[in-house]
Formats: structure tokens, C-alpha cells, sequence
């Protein structure tokens, strides 16, 4: 079951439909879900998390869209295999650096120092990579 692993803040600024999927996506990189793992159904999540069903519907169709999951009616949503990565998108890499700056950032305004971001990130990197 992957909801327990699934926490959102309904209070935060992010959409809900988003934390719930770059809670999965973190799942799926870091291989706590593995091609052929079935996740939840969609209204049993939404009960878990109070929230609309279309909500993790639309988390579900994106995690589809980028290749990580198989939605079938009846079914499911089921991991599956990714052969290959696709090629970054440059627009995408630039955003996603931005939010990067911006959250590290925000680390630096909440006190961490540039030692302990840095420690952070290498570990983080180091577990992408495993």
C-alpha cells in the first residue's frame, strides 16, 4: 500500500495533485515502488488523504504521462519498466534549477548554512544514483 507513504499539507501553497505526485516520483526513483507494483486505487487515496478524487487522478495521469505508470480501467494504476530516460527538455531543466535556487534559497533564510545545503544535496545526489 502507498498511501502511508503519501503526506500532504492541504494548508501549503503547492497544489495538492503535486505533492502527491513528486511523493510518488520520489517513491519511484528511489525505487520503493518497482515496475509491477500496484498503487492504490485512485478513491481509496483520495479517502486516505481527504481529498477530491480527480485530485490523485490528475497526479496518477501525470506520473502516466512521464512514463511511470499504466492506467487501466479496472485495473489500476501499475508501475512499469522506463527503457530509457528521456532526452532533458532544456526549458524543463532551466525550471526545475530555478526551483532548485529558490528552495535552497529558502533553507538559507531558515538558518542552514551553505555547509549544511551542500551536505544535504550530496546526499540526495548520492541516493539518485543508487
Amino acid at each position: 500500500m502507498v498511501d502511508p507513504f503519501i503526506q500532504i499539507d492541504l494548508d501549503d501553497s503547492i497544489p495538492a495533485y503535486r505533492q502527491i505526485t513528486n511523493a510518488l516520483r520520489r517513491h519511484l526513483v528511489e525505487r520503493g515502488l518497482k515496475p509491477g507494483d500496484l498503487l492504490p486505487p485512485i478513491r481509496q487515496v483520495a479517502l486516505d488523504l481527504g481529498v477530491h478524487f480527480n485530485t490523485v487522478a490528475q497526479a496518477y495521469r501525470t506520473l502516466a504521462d512521464e512514463g511511470w505508470l499504466d492506467l487501466r480501467r479496472r485495473r489500476g494504476a501499475m508501475v512499469i519498466a522506463r527503457d530509457a530516460r528521456p532526452a532533458p527538455d532544456e526549458g524543463q531543466l532551466d525550471a526545475l534549477t530555478r526551483r532548485l535556487r529558490e528552495l535552497t534559497a529558502e533553507l538559507r533564510s531558515a538558518g542552514m548554512t551553505r555547509r549544511q545545503i551542500a551536505g544535504i544535496l550530496r546526499r540526495l545526489a548520492r541516493g539518485v544514483e543508487a
